[in-house]
């Protein structure tokens, strides 16, 4: 498990590190390797997952609905990883959906 040997590397070299997690699927690998930093008395708060490809595709589609570049918009998302629990926050778009 690349994710698991990544987290016990950085408890032992580097615990004071943040670590952020690009895998999938993030809401359930994060809080295991979590479970280690809490294991070794190290915060789980060091742990993060990054989930740039939710906020892609809903940038993508945001850009493609209201004919601007993907560049120039910003689609903040909340929530789980999970077709479910993603959260585009459509009223907060920048620049605003007319």
């Amino acid at each position: 498990n690349i994710a698991r040997d990544i987290v016990l590397a950085c408890s032992e070299a580097c615990p004071e590190a943040v670590v952020a997690l690009i895998v999938n699927p993030v809401n359930s690998i994060v809080p295991a390797m979590c479970e280690i930093y809490k294991s070794k008395g190290i915060s789980p708060r060091k742990i993060v997952g990054v989930t740039t490809l939710d906020v892609v595709r809903a940038n993508k589609f945001v850009s493609e609905i209201n004919g601007k570049h993907v560049g120039d918009v910003a689609v903040p998302v909340v929530g789980g990883h999970a077709g479910k629990t993603i959260l585009p926050l459509l009223s907060q778009v920048t620049p605003p959906i007319p």
